[in-house]
């Protein structure tokens, strides 16, 4: 029996261990784009608008550290709302706790290799995890918009 309980406990440890490396990259997506920087966020953009989402803001998260006297290589973050499926997450009690992710957000940035990436939520996935409306709303389609946002 002592060997059942070693064993279980060596086997948590190992599940835990291998979930603590993954669920980042599973949490998070990020791919290089096909263009450069501006190009990247004007694309981002106009997909965006053009689906009928708002961009409520879009920060330039470089030129805001510059004024700190901090130095970055180029780096935005867009918030990305549409009103239709906010409101169905937030009119739900057992949903308003996702407000904390409100609104989505897409990154572009550059890295030291020279190449623009773009990093965005795993909706579909978070949508499963939470179930219910999130579920609905967020691993449908959020996820399905959100990933024709940033096709090239």
């Amino acid at each position: 029996m002592k060997q059942f309980a070693y064993g279980a406990v060596f086997g948590i440890a190992v599940g835990m261990v291998v979930a603590s490396l993954a669920l980042p990259k599973l949490m998070l997506k990020e791919e290089a784009s096909p263009v450069g920087y501006e190009e990247t966020i004007a694309h981002i953009q106009k997909n965006v608008t053009n689906a009928g989402w708002k961009v409520s803001a879009l920060m330039r998260l470089d030129k805001t550290l510059a004024k700190e006297g901090k130095t970055v290589l180029p780096v935005a973050s867009f918030k990305i709302c549409q009103p239709d499926y906010a409101e169905q997450i937030l009119i739900d009690d057992d949903a308003r706790f996702l407000s904390t992710m409100m609104p989505c957000s897409i990154a572009v940035y550059e890295k030291a290799d020279g190449k623009t990436y773009i990093s965005t939520m795993n909706s579909a996935l978070l949508g499963r995890m939470f179930g219910g409306t999130a579920q609905k709303v967020m691993g449908g389609p959020v996820a399905e918009e959100t990933a024709r946002f940033i096709e090239f």
